[in-house]
């Protein structure tokens, strides 16, 4: 990364460097990235405030979740030819220490383990299951319901409990239809086309009892107003304002909303929940569910490493349906 942005991400902001393929010290293991994911956090992760995370160094690689296989490693846990998630980052090869690496069952296709295995798919399981929760019969809304969390959250949340009714908010009409068409939702609403705050009241009459919120801005303060008494909100990303050059006022009606409906607004990240025990159980739960049919994972691969920041542009212009990803190598 060369320098920070200023709003929009631009080309600019990146330079492609060739450098030697570095050697694993004692304790660690080189990867070859294979899949690199691409996520709105990476564009928070540019800017000079620190998040759950040190911003990235300007100068320094980009940083990103990966799916790699290992080359070489000086570390007993792991042996050539292993498959591990890392934080490898923008780049063929990376040395990792061996204890950030976390080691993978081969599963095909490989980018399960980028999408609803991975980070996104723990991402939508642990934001419904432990913050929001859901209960037989409850109304729900997810923003953002097109993306990878979303997508996947909306999902579940149907999978948790009986009677429970989604609707999801994404851009554009071909976003809205593979909602309800290929995921099932009980409704779509589409933010460019519609008012979402009509939409609303249209499809969840009485109410929202759980919002999943990927984009914050003004669908969380469209959502906040419609919330019934004893709701959750989870506080999962904020996509609308990572561009944001100056700090933007947050939703009316906090902290007055929540005590008089006795709302829960909660954030939370996915390591929040990385306990071995607990990550293992979610990842089973997840491949059940792909495998029964019942969880629909659309991956969005872009081919090549150099087309990383485009991809991450497109997300941002909202391209992607599903997960984005970079196939670096094969």
């Amino acid at each position: 990364m060369l320098r920070r942005p200023s709003g929009e991400i631009d080309p600019a902001d990146f330079e492609l460097r060739q450098v030697p393929i570095p050697a694993p010290g004692e304790g660690e293991v080189l990867v070859r990235t294979l899949l690199l994911s691409i996520d709105a956090a990476n564009r928070a992760w540019m800017n000079a405030m620190p998040t759950y995370k040190p911003p990235v160094p300007v100068g320094g690689v980009m940083e990103g979740v990966t799916v790699g296989r290992v080359e070489a490693s000086r570390d007993p846990r792991f042996s050539p030819g292993d498959l591990v998630e890392g934080f490898g980052g923008w780049q063929d090869y990376a040395v990792e220490r061996a204890g950030a690496l976390y080691p993978l069952t081969p599963r095909e296709p490989l980018t399960q383990w980028v999408n609803a295995l991975g980070v996104a798919g723990k991402t939508a399981y642990f934001g419904v299951r432990e913050v929001g929760r859901p209960r037989p019969g409850d109304q729900v809304l997810v923003s953002g319901a097109a993306g990878s969390v979303g997508s996947l959250a909306a999902q579940i949340a149907r999978l948790s409990a009986e009677g429970v009714r989604v609707v999801g908010v994404a851009g554009g009409e071909r976003k809205c239809r593979w909602l309800t068409e290929e995921l099932g939702l009980d409704g779509a609403i589409d933010y460019k086309g519609e008012d979402v705050g009509r939409a609303i009241d249209r499809h969840l009459p009485d109410g929202v009892d759980l919002f999943f919120d990927n984009v914050g801005g003004r669908t969380l303060q469209l959502a906040l107003l419609r919330m019934r008494r004893h709701g959750r909100v989870v506080c999962c990303g904020a996509v609308s304002t990572y561009n944001d050059t100056v700090a933007k006022r947050g939703p009316a009606g906090v902290p007055a909303l929540l005590t008089i409906r006795s709302l829960t607004m909660q954030g939370f990240v996915v390591t929040d929940y990385y306990a071995p025990a607990v990550r293992a159980a979610a990842e089973a739960q997840l491949a059940e569910w792909i495998d029964a049919g019942a969880l629909v994972a659309r991956d969005d691969v872009v081919a090549g490493l150099e087309h990383a920041p485009d991809a991450l542009r497109g997300l941002f212009r909202g391209d992607n349906i599903g997960k984005r990803m970079v196939r670096v190598a094969t």
